[in-house]
């Protein structure tokens, strides 16, 4: 991980010093701060929306299969945003810290077994 966030400070300088010959004036060394890790992921199993929605409760939970073919899932601890998918497939977005998704992760997948949906 440690590699991600080498290629974002790259990608940044790359991108300031292209500012600065289009005459933007930007710091020397500016400070860089990751407020948002995006993290995609896979559970191996075809996940069964509805009954996650209803398990998992409606104050965490924004479902609308109508509207977008995924689950929102806003988790308190981690406080991060997981997007779940009926294929096991899940982005998890918002985190501050590299191991916000793996802990986001471990949650998702320990609440979902202890609901009988991911065995």
């Amino acid at each position: 991980m440690r590699k991600s966030v080498d290629d974002v400070t790259t990608a940044l300088e790359y991108v300031f010093d292209e500012l600065r010959e289009l005459g933007v004036d930007v710091a020397t060394s500016p400070d860089i701060e990751i407020q948002n890790i995006v993290s995609s992921g896979n559970l191996n199993h075809t996940l069964n929306l509805n009954a996650i929605a209803i398990g998992l409760g409606l104050e965490h939970i924004e479902y609308e299969p109508e509207q977008f073919p995924g689950l929102v899932y806003r988790l308190d601890e981690p406080d991060v945003v997981a997007l779940l998918f009926g294929s096991g497939k899940l982005v998890i977005t918002g985190g501050k810290q590299l191991d916000d998704a793996e802990q986001a992760l471990t949650v998702i997948e320990n609440r979902l077994t202890d609901l009988g949906l991911l065995e």
